[in-house]
């Protein structure tokens, strides 16, 4: 079999985690194995309460492993000083707090303060970063504008501009789509997945959208208790059944056909003909009807959009629930 070679940036092995508390300690995570790949957008995805953040806090090395590694450059991450990681790893949270009247320019400059100090003060080399930064993430036009004042997704694309200027390895980013609309959701994760790839940063998103993550990430971690961290393309996961994991029960499953996570359905007696793409239209909004038994068959036809059933027609499916109910 061909064996493929790609550069690791980040690793974790036999990797054990968790608190003491009040002299108790309690394990969150254990004999974890996982590698980040430079030029790729990783996903962590699982179920809240399963141990993303602690596994999170140990990378940035916040809290130490009871047990096993993690290197980051083949050097462990707890011999990084503070000083040292912030120049490795960038990181954007869930909910930052910014003064509204800070302008994005100075956001992303805020980036160059691992190299400046807490003075701030900008050499040349560090203006172009951070010109480079907000070209990077399209926002150039926004360098004026007030925080207060710009979109949630704007201000999303700012954090990570500002996190491009750190110029570090690594980039973490804690549900960077949380609160935003479709559209954006998909922006900000595309932006990563280019960024990624175009230069060659090893990113890891931490989020609950599997959606768009199947769309935008090379690869997924999925994490859930009691069992190790499954590590893959998203379309492997997919294909081998992996990607059930992350379902809390059998109540639920994982489309092949439709890719995305679905109630499983009832048991049903009624027969539906039609181009295959309205019948499953048709057959969802029977089921979530609370219908699923019928004495005659449904048809349904494409132009026009027209529904027979016995001996009526119905131009929506709001008409046909109705009248069967």
């Amino acid at each position: 079999m061909m064996q493929y070679s790609q550069s690791t940036a980040l690793s974790g092995n036999s990797l054990s985690l968790g608190y003491t508390h009040q002299k108790v300690k309690k394990e969150i995570l254990s004999e974890l194995d996982f590698t980040l790949f430079s030029g790729e957008l990783t996903c962590l995805l699982g179920p809240n309460g399963v141990g993303k953040s602690t596994l999170i806090k140990a990378i940035l090395g916040q809290i130490h492993p009871w047990k096993g590694s993690i290197q980051l450059d083949q050097r462990s991450i707890i011999d990084y000083s503070v000083e040292e990681l912030a120049k490795q790893i960038a990181v954007v949270l869930t909910d930052p707090v910014f003064p509204g009247n800070m302008t994005v320019g100075q956001l992303v400059a805020l980036g160059r303060t691992p190299y400046t100090g807490w003075s701030g003060k900008l050499n040349p080399a560090d203006r172009d970063i951070v010109e480079k930064a907000l070209s990077d993430t399209k926002i150039t036009y926004l360098r004026e504008e007030r925080l207060s004042e710009i979109s949630d997704g704007q201000r999303q694309k700012a954090m990570i501009a500002r996190a491009l200027a750190q110029d570090g390895q690594v980039m973490i980013l804690d549900e960077p789509t949380a609160h935003l609309d479709l559209v954006n959701r998909f922006e900000i994760m595309s932006l990563l997945r280019e960024i990624a790839h175009s230069q060659q940063k090893a990113i890891l998103v931490v989020t609950h959208d599997l959606d768009i993550a199947i769309e935008t990430a090379d690869r997924f971690w999925l994490l859930n208790c009691g069992t190790p961290l499954i590590s893959g393309k998203p379309e492997d996961l997919i294909l081998s059944s992996q990607i059930n994991q992350l379902l809390p029960s059998n109540r639920y499953r994982f489309s092949l056909t439709r890719g995305r996570m679905e109630a499983e359905e009832p048991n049903i007696n009624f027969e539906i003909k039609g181009p295959q793409e309205l019948v499953f239209w048709v057959k969802k909004a029977l089921i979530k009807a609370g219908i699923q038994n019928l004495d005659s068959e449904v048809s349904v036809s494409k132009e026009p959009f027209l529904i027979r059933y016995k001996d009526k027609e119905f131009c929506t499916l709001q008409e046909l629930v109705i009248f069967l109910k």
